[in-house]
């Protein structure tokens, strides 16, 4: 029994409400609970407000918001239903969720749209109000399921919502649309009386975000109070259900988005290597939110440009990096197309520079909102030439913040530009991330040649190297004696010269390989979930990485041969990978594209690997992925 206190009533202006319940509590050990609206109901708002709840209450949490392809699809169309769904849990988990416990619909076309995901005898709440003939017709549906029985393997709850809505807010003085716009609250005080959550945390939000508006900050207080009020005294909803914390290890966390995690990892990586952080982009889903992110630090020495096209932002990023700073450039695919020529340039002049590749639907403009793991030989191989550089991707939000600082540390160490990838379901996705001691973090150190001396005598050499990165000098831009020509002609090994000398060319393409082959001094030794023998391997990299550890750790847990390694570096390949697939009768690799992955490791290890391929902008689920893996195991 839920031990909070409850009051019917409202509370006083500016005093926070107590909430104690009478009905019964059960204990679950996770939930997952989808939101389903048009894309003004506030579903996005609505489930990341509820997500930063449920990690208060110490939840494992993780979260995948579904935006609609069309930005200003006609309300009321399956074109314009937003999604947002959350898996909270008392132990470990490391998806967003197969299917639905709970699906909250705001009008028909986000029940057609997202019924698929709910369990069968899941619980549909539904907002009656907005189940209109006109909606219905909009949607598809020639008659009401909610009164046709079409819905009978589910759980359903028909919530006024509109009306109820409305009679919390009578005498307010509040214009019909900014009563149909409060509405969402409505929906959020019922979940959070189901799920007893602590609705300080919301209230506490609409008094920052309309504090300039006392009128709306009331009505939606109001609202919210409203909506748990109604939880507990319908006969509707009989319990409620409670979801322990989690066991996590000590520290401070906070809810992090890959968007973030990336911003971040660049901020800390420029502030441990003592350099200014420049980054330059063009607007792109999914990765403006990176730029946008990225512009609030300027106290740490942060610039960011917004400019006029990709070519101009990767150029920009360039100049930057010829001018000693940390160097950035964000975008997605058909933005890495358009900046190809100019990361040849990047190669070519052995200048640090990391790209930003938050992956989505294509090709061409293709899902600009849904997510794809297809620029993989793009990061690889999308350059005239022989152009290689090294591509790391990230596998999860939190894992965001690592790969950034990590690609950041590889470019400065070795002087080349490296790609980062992530995508749109990691991008816009959020988990709890245990946030560092920057004490903690790896130095980066950055040798820059601020001194004529560095080259005693003789004369200066860009391209003189180290031994073991093979790294060119960093010259310090400025600095007397040290002038020095870079450009994209091949040049002269040591002195930087323009040359057309093939046997010259041949050594620099060479060594232009080999420096990027040297990274792999970097990579600590490939982990193994389970047994490094056995019948099944599954290898992911990026965003699958989530339901291949879930899948694996349930079939291990019956007690089949399988086991889970996961890339992070994509280019070059980990030095010990092919020793590791030498130890299954199968490999497995799944991908949210046509295989490309699967390309590379059966060309470079002769591995007869099979694809698992999911191309419909939407995570893999665990479900599918275990049948597969069940697939390739001996009969």
């Amino acid at each position: 029994m839920s031990e909070q206190l409850h009051t019917s009533a409202p509370a006083p202006h500016g005093a926070p409400i107590a909430f104690r319940s009478t009905k019964p509590s059960e204990t679950l050990t996770d939930v997952v609970i989808r939101f389903a609206g048009d894309s003004g109901d506030g579903i996005q708002l609505t489930g990341t407000q509820f997500t930063q709840a449920s990690a208060l209450a110490g939840n494992d949490t993780a979260t995948f918001p579904d935006f609609p392809a069309e930005i200003r699809a006609p309300a009321g169309t399956l074109a314009g239903v937003s999604g947002f769904q959350l898996h909270f849990a008392s132990s470990d988990i490391f998806t967003p969720g197969d299917l639905c416990d709970v699906l909250v619909v705001m009008n028909p076309a986000a029940l057609a749209s997202n019924q698929k995901w709910l369990k069968e005898h899941g619980m549909l709440i539904a907002n009656a109000d907005a189940f209109t003939a006109k909606n219905l017709k909009m949607a598809g549906y020639e008659r009401n399921p909610l009164d046709d029985g079409s819905l009978a393997d589910w759980q359903v709850f028909r919530v006024d919502l509109a009306r109820l809505t409305n009679d919390a807010l009578i005498g307010m003085g509040l214009s019909a649309k900014e009563v149909e716009r409060c509405k969402n609250y409505f929906a959020l005080g019922l979940v959070f009386w189901l799920y007893e959550r602590q609705p300080q945390l919301v209230e506490d939000d609409i008094e920052k975000k309309f504090a300039s508006k006392p009128l709306l900050k009331d009505a939606n207080i109001k609202v919210f109070r409203a909506g748990w009020d109604y939880g507990e005294n319908t006969d509707q909803f009989r319990v409620r259900y409670h979801v322990p914390a989690a066991k996590i290890a000590p520290g401070k966390y906070r809810s992090l988005t890959g968007n973030e995690g990336v911003a971040l990892g660049f901020v800390a990586a420029a502030q441990k290597a003592g350099l200014g952080l420049y980054y330059s982009g063009y607007p792109i889903t999914p990765a403006s939110d990176v730029l946008h992110q990225l512009s609030l630090y300027k106290e740490f020495g942060v610039r960011t440009m917004q400019a006029e096209d990709e070519i101009a932002a990767v150029c920009s990023a360039i100049g930057a990096s010829f001018g000693n700073w940390l160097a950035i450039t964000g975008t997605s695919g058909p933005g890495v197309c358009l900046k190809a020529e100019a990361i040849g340039l990047a190669v070519m002049t052995e200048l640090p520079l990391v790209i930003l590749d938050v992956q989505r639907g294509g090709p061409s403009t293709g899902l600009p909102t849904k997510t794809e793991q297809a620029d993989l030989l793009q990061a690889i191989y999308g350059r005239n030439g022989e152009c290689p550089l090294p591509v790391i991707a990230a596998r999860s939000p939190a894992d965001s913040f690592e790969c950034a600082f990590e690609a950041c540390r590889v470019a400065l160490k070795y002087m080349v530009p490296v790609i980062l990838l992530t995508d749109g379901s990691i991008a816009n996705g959020a988990e709890p991330w245990r946030i560092p001691n920057v004490d903690d973090l790896p130095p980066i150190p950055v040798r820059l040649v601020k001194d004529r001396a560095h080259f005693g005598d003789g004369p200066v050499l860009p391209y003189q190297r180290e031994a073991v990165t093979l790294a060119r000098p960093w010259l310090y831009l400025g600095t007397p004696g040290l002038e020095h020509r870079l450009g994209g002609i091949e040049k002269w090994d040591s002195t930087g010269h323009i040359s057309y000398d093939a046997a010259n060319h041949h050594h620099m393409v060479k060594t232009r390989q080999a420096k990027v082959d040297a990274v792999t001094q970097e990579m600590p030794p490939t982990e193994v979930i389970g047994d490094r023998t056995g019948d099944v391997l599954v290898l992911s990299w990026g965003s699958p990485w989530g339901a291949c550890v879930t899948a694996v750790q349930t079939l291990r847990a019956q007690g089949r041969a399988v086991s889970h390694a996961h890339v992070r570096w994509l280019n070059p390949l980990p030095p010990d990978l092919g020793a590791v697939l030498a130890g299954f009768r199968r490999v497995l690799v799944p991908e949210i594209n046509n295989g490309q992955l699967i390309k590379l490791v059966r060309a470079t290890y002769l591995v007869d690997a099979q694809g698992f391929n999911r191309i419909n902008g939407q995570p893999i689920s665990v479900a599918e992925l275990t049948d597969a893996i069940l697939d390739q195991l001996p009969h």
